[in-house]
């Protein structure tokens, strides 16, 4: 067997300008949860046991209190601008957004609020990229959840945009429960995380 004979994988070349929204939507065989960021497509790496049940408990957890004319998306693309279509782990999102059972995707001012749950892969994007790209499309809140050792549970930083600066400002770290009045009340027992 010669190294010819080995069938390589074909990669897809990206256009020059990078993909965009429409090709994130449109390309064949894409990967469940592709992002695109800055025209580049990012593919995810399988889920941790922490990423899962950490999105569960706060899933759960908001939707107890949500008010009528807001709902929770979880994992559901949300188009900022034509080169960038992340997909925030959680979303609060305007009630009159869900628009059916077929939808792919939001749009970036439909989004009040964007929770990413750090993943050792895409720490950095989570981190920095991600919170720079959803402040200057405008979106009010984001939460960015971590683990920490030794129990393993989350903690939870929460920021809101400052309307002069336009970046997100830091307005709380919570441990062992969060609860917060905006973008509307929430009470959460962190340490539940134990218990799924």
């Amino acid at each position: 067997m010669t190294a010819e004979s080995v069938e390589q994988p074909r990669w897809p070349v990206p256009p020059t300008d990078g993909y965009t929204v429409d090709d994130l939507f449109t390309l064949p065989d894409l990967p469940r949860h592709t992002e695109l960021i800055d025209g580049s497509l990012i593919f995810v790496s399988p889920q941790r046991w922490f990423h899962f049940t950490a999105i569960d408990l706060l899933v759960s957890g908001l939707r107890s209190t949500i008010p009528s004319h807001l709902k929770v998306a979880r994992e559901m693309t949300v188009v900022l601008d034509r080169r960038n279509g992340p997909e925030p782990d959680i979303s609060i999102i305007k009630a009159e957004a869900r628009r059916g059972p077929l939808q792919t995707r939001f749009e970036g001012d439909e989004v009040v609020m964007a929770v990413e749950v750090i993943s050792p892969e895409s720490e950095s994007r989570d981190r920095h990229t991600k919170p720079h790209k959803y402040a200057a499309a405008g979106i009010r809140h984001f939460w960015l959840v971590d683990m920490v050792s030794p129990d393993s549970r989350p903690v939870i930083q929460v920021y809101e945009l400052g309307e002069t600066t336009g970046t997100y400002a830091l307005t709380g770290i919570h441990h062992d429960r969060i609860k917060v009045d905006v973008p509307y009340p929430v009470d959460i027992d962190l340490t539940a995380i134990d218990e799924l």
